[in-house]
């Protein structure tokens, strides 16, 4: 789990971590504010996800040739923040789903 969290980025898997202690906090404290910070990690996590693969572009354009493996790593790498901010967003809707008054 830690070489997960290391290779999807150390600044922008810091700040998703950080918007899940802030959801579970929400969760406790602020119940009116779960979605949005359930969603604030999707979207952070996308945002990160596009630094990735502009970087891995930019490394591609200056190297030339490269081989499809390598070219495929840099994705599944790229992808591991998105994939955290979307657990991060369903862990929200399912947060909110049980604090949902029932009819």
């Amino acid at each position: 789990m830690l070489t997960l969290f290391l290779e999807g980025g150390l600044w922008g898997m810091s700040l998703l971590t950080l918007e899940l202690i802030g959801l579970l906090l929400a969760a406790w404290k602020a119940p009116a504010w779960v979605r949005e910070i359930g969603l604030l990690a999707l979207i952070t996590g996308i945002v990160y996800t596009l630094f990735g693969f502009s970087q891995a572009m930019g490394v591609v354009q200056k190297v030339g040739d490269i081989s499809p493996s390598l070219l495929a790593g840099g994705f599944r790498v790229g992808c591991i923040p998105t994939i955290y901010g979307m657990l991060i967003y369903a862990l929200s809707l399912v947060i909110r789903m049980v604090q949902k008054p029932r009819i």
